[in-house]
């Protein structure tokens, strides 16, 4: 009996499990429409900064280029990673590191640094790697404002020479079911190569003048590549989250339909013996 006491204590426990885990799936799935719509409604904004950036730099004079296009010699690498403040997510957050490890190794001639954006991804490399700061504190307010306050350190540090080349590293959001991990060139930025090619010109009457447009809209599109790269791990968390917690409480249901089984076997084989020794006892009786 003491063995049914138990299984009655497993089945309980699994029970108690599956209604969290059910509650963290319906809480991912409210949260994840949210932001699914926030960065279907931001991709098309930020594409369209880059065509115009493209569009009014392949017109203008290649000796004048944005210190924030500039190529160098490599030397200082930073990457961004940016990963969830929590886990129970599945891969998610592994995914995350495990690239970043990768990249780590890839990039060994340089000196390497990471801007760790997430809880997880900082408590996993900031014992073994340099990182060059925590900003985990922007999904306790998320917002463009926020988001533009970290990417003007790092435009910063750009500009010093502190730093030849930035990364950004995070989950890009593709269904609730499938996220992919990301790896894109944020600094120094790529302008399309001049074209031989006959294209359609197009005029532009430039107010004030092209120069203080690239210099104002081009911040504007590497703050906005962040806010992005955000928007998309904060989605890609949600439905990561969804999906491992909908996987965990199908185990559950299925764990706790084998221990029923078993224990309605252990019980009935319980009541068998108890039968078994009153039969025998009342046999003993008789012949005594």
């Amino acid at each position: 009996m003491a063995n049914l006491k138990e299984i009655r204590g497993r089945i309980s426990s699994i029970s108690s499990t599956m209604q969290i885990t059910s509650a963290m799936k319906m809480v991912s799935a409210a949260k994840l429409k949210k932001a699914q719509d926030a960065i279907v409604m931001l991709r098309p904004y930020s594409e369209k900064l880059q065509e115009i950036i493209q569009n009014v730099n392949s017109s203008s004079d290649p000796d004048q280029v944005s210190i924030y296009a500039q190529k160098r010699t490599v030397k200082r690498v930073l990457f961004i990673a940016i990963t969830s403040n929590r886990g129970l997510a599945g891969a998610f957050n592994s995914s995350i590191v495990k690239e970043l490890n990768s990249q780590f190794q890839n990039n060994s001639q340089y000196e390497v640094e990471v801007l760790t954006i997430g809880k997880k991804v900082y408590d996993a490399v900031r014992r073994s790697r340099t990182v060059y700061g925590n900003s985990s504190s922007v999904y306790d307010n998320l917002n463009f404002d926020v988001v533009s306050n970290v990417t003007e350190g790092v435009m910063s540090s750009f500009r010093e020479g502190k730093f030849d080349e930035v990364y950004l590293i995070y989950n890009k959001f593709v269904n609730a079911a499938t996220q992919e991990v990301n790896t894109e060139k944020l600094l120094p930025i790529s302008m399309p190569e001049t074209v031989a090619e006959p294209q359609v010109e197009t005029d532009y009457i430039f107010e004030p003048n092209r120069s203080e447009i690239l210099d104002n809209l081009i911040p504007k599109s590497i703050k906005t590549q962040v806010f992005k790269a955000i928007l998309d791990s904060v989605a890609s968390e949600h439905g990561a989250r969804m999906t491992a917690m909908h996987k965990a409480t199908d185990n559950a249901q299925a764990l706790k339909n084998e221990l029923v089984i078993f224990y309605n076997k252990a019980r009935q084989a319980a009541i068998t013996n108890e039968i078994l020794e009153i039969v025998s006892g009342a046999e003993a009786l008789k012949n005594s």
